[in-house]
């Protein structure tokens, strides 16, 4: 299943224009979800990145990948769930210093919990201010699209 299709499922769970659900998210890194043990290729699309993404991911110590007998990477469930959030927070703009401490912090215990639930309110507040502007640079453009004799609008999208 590509990432196209888990976020479908994710916000098909959300409905039209409803509150992001902590269980939509959930979905998406759902075990039942997710094969026991992924080659890099099979990680890589279902993930919607590129092998060398996953491969720069662990060289920078985001994620641990085991190898098998031949010394290819097997990616099992644990790493994916953890490229999920790693690929989702890219997408959001978190930089990957922000990635690589909080997934130290990680790996550190529940002790540092605290700190990475901090991280996490000032991207989600990044996030929302982002949210905001390109709401606005939505409604310019479909300004512009009505001023040009083009439909504009919610119902302009589909």
């Amino acid at each position: 299943m590509a990432t196209d299709e888990l976020l479908t499922r994710a916000l098909e769970s959300l409905g039209d224009d409803g509150p992001v659900s902590v269980e939509a998210i959930r979905s998406l890194a759902d075990p039942a979800a997710v094969p026991e043990s992924m080659t890099i290729a099979e990680a890589a699309d279902l993930l919607d990145v590129s092998a060398h993404t996953l491969r720069y991911y662990e060289r920078a110590g985001l994620v641990e990948v085991s190898r098998d007998s031949l010394g290819h990477r097997v990616y099992d469930a644990a790493a994916v769930r953890r490229l999920v959030f790693l690929t989702r927070m890219r997408l959001s703009g978190m930089p990957m210093r922000d990635l690589q401490h909080y997934i130290a912090l990680v790996d550190e215990g529940a002790g540092t919990v605290p700190e990475r639930l901090d991280m996490l309110v000032e991207h989600r507040d990044t996030i929302r201010r982002r949210i905001r502007e390109l709401t606005l640079s939505l409604a310019a453009t479909e300004f512009k699209i009505a001023t040009y004799g083009g439909d504009a609008g919610p119902d302009a999208i589909d």
